[in-house]
């Protein structure tokens, strides 16, 4: 072994790090053990040998063989010092791994390591598309541009100056009293929920509502509906906390379980979006909300009512909530500002049933951060000043004037082969296609190809086989002056898609796009 190669080698890719010539060289040598340069068995210099071959002191070959040896890369013996076997294999395979070849491949990449995942995480679905990704059509991202946000600005620095040394510590695991009390107030004048402050749970947002509720009240293998096509968080939350999730199909009046689902697979939990469903965006029937709480009851099943964007009714008066439409109804309310207000302040909220609120209270207590203080202060402040009613107004009318732009936009080029449905509330509408043949994912590849980001209809189905195909879009980020152009796009993307499949037998069948 030629050490002073070796050494000198390492010493020009690494000198710039500026470390001590004995450090330098307990780093040479153990790179070349870990690399295999020195294999195992290999016997070293002696101590004295290496200090005069690589013109060092001896105490620095001393240091780095007796680092080397409490390592584990060397072994001490009568006869002086050996590369040890188990170290040089560990480490030349953990170099390989983190390399991503293989000497036996030849170079190949190997296949990634076998992880101990849980059934719970292999049944997650990948998400969607980036967290932060905003523009035509993405859904449920409010039009964080109308944010005002310099009045929001204010009142998170007053709330920081009255946050009391007190409130730096741990707080309350159900939120801030004066939040809880504004949320029951707001509720009860503008939803019709029947709830005081000390029913109302602050969360993290929906998806950690979600998961309080189905660790509370359900438990491992118990059976969960969700509509059919549904939220993917909601499924997510379902099979993390280990639930059997059915999903029951949607008709025009929302959820539509049958005699059979009640008889044969009774569920312990209820997932709906009435007020505006997700994706589909129906808005459940009142005859509907009456008779699923009525069967909810008499089967003993508790209703997660997921009430998230309720706020924006466009055409008529909103349902009230199917939480407040009956005595002492099984409902799990939740609610949240992340399309109110926007997505970053993580902040929702959960009304449960007198009787569950302080079950609710111990589990969040035992299993989730509390904190942010001064945020809770300031929706607070916002809601109980009516600044936070103000910019509902202007929001229902920057959306409705935004969906009125969309929807006669695609009304407008649109023939024959797709419907638009849940225009009347919410901030996204559905396209949906006629032709079940036509793919939606491939639609949804070619808009993105042109920077316009969809969700595809049938990546929301809860069983194996998608219910409907067709197009979720998101209009709230939108200008409405934009509507026109980006309608024709789609409408030509989907004709080309439906031209270039196999539901078209013949050119002449490519007829539901006007000409544009």
């Amino acid at each position: 072994m030629d050490y002073t190669l070796l050494f000198d080698t390492f010493i020009e890719t690494h000198a710039h790090l500026g470390w001590p010539r004995q450090r330098l060289l307990h780093e040479c040598l153990r790179s070349a053990i870990r690399d295999g340069t020195l294999a195992a068995g290999t016997r070293l210099a002696s101590s004295r040998t290496l200090a005069s071959e690589l013109n060092v002191a001896r105490n620095s070959v001393l240091y780095a063989y007796e680092q080397l040896a409490s390592e584990g890369y060397v072994l001490g013996d009568r006869r002086g010092t050996v590369v040890a076997a188990i170290a040089s294999q560990v480490s030349a395979e953990a170099a390989a791994v983190h390399a991503g070849t293989s000497a036996a491949s030849g170079g190949a990449l190997n296949p990634a390591p076998s992880l101990p995942l849980s059934r719970r995480a292999r049944n997650l679905r990948p998400v969607l598309g980036p967290a932060d990704t905003m523009g035509a059509f993405v859904p449920g991202v409010p039009a964080l541009d109308a944010f005002p946000l310099p009045l929001w600005r204010r009142m998170l620095e007053r709330a920081w100056r009255a946050v009391t040394v007190r409130q730096l510590n741990y707080s309350d695991p159900c939120g801030e009293p004066g939040l809880r009390a504004a949320v029951a107030d707001y509720l009860r004048a503008s939803r019709g929920v029947l709830c005081d402050a000390s029913q109302v749970l602050i969360t993290d947002g929906t998806q950690s509502s979600l998961d309080l509720c189905a660790r509370a009240c359900a438990d491992d293998g118990d059976t969960v509906w969700i509509e059919d096509p549904g939220y993917a968080g909601a499924l997510a939350a379902f099979r993390g906390a280990g639930l059997n999730v059915l999903g029951i199909p949607m008709d025009s009046e929302g959820i539509a379980p049958q005699a059979a689902h009640w008889r044969d697979a009774p569920p312990k939990l209820i997932y709906t979006t009435p007020s505006h469903q997700y994706p589909v965006g129906t808005v459940m029937s009142l005859p509907r909300r009456l008779a699923l709480i009525a069967d909810a009851r008499a089967a003993g099943a508790l209703i997660i009512e997921d009430d998230y964007d309720s706020e924006f009714r466009h055409d008529g008066p909103p349902l009230p909530a199917m939480q407040g439409l009956a005595p002492d109804a099984p409902v799990l309310y939740l609610g949240t500002f992340s399309k109110t207000m926007f997505p970053a302040l993580r902040i929702g909220y959960v009304v449960a049933p007198p009787w569950l609120a302080g079950p609710l209270a111990d589990m969040r207590a035992q299993s989730s951060a509390r904190g942010r203080v001064a945020e809770q202060l300031a929706v607070a402040e916002f809601v109980r000043s009516g600044q936070f009613a103000l910019h509902l107004r202007r929001m229902r009318r920057l959306y409705r004037q935004r969906r009125d732009a969309l929807q006669a936009a695609l009304e407008r080029y649109l023939e024959g082969q797709a419907v638009v449905e849940g225009a009347s509330a919410g901030m996204h509408l559905a396209l949906r296609f006629i032709d079940p043949l036509l793919d939606d994912q491939v639609v949804t590849a070619r808009l993105l190809d042109e920077g316009i980001v969809v969700n595809a209809l049938s990546v929301h189905a809860i069983g194996p086989t998608p219910l409907c195909q067709g197009l979720m879009l998101g209009y709230a980020q939108v200008p409405a002056e934009q509507m026109e152009e980006l309608a024709r796009r789609i409408v030509r993307i989907i004709n080309q898609s439906f031209c270039n499949s196999d539901v078209a037998a013949t050119p002449q069948n490519c007829f539901f796009m006007k000409i544009i």
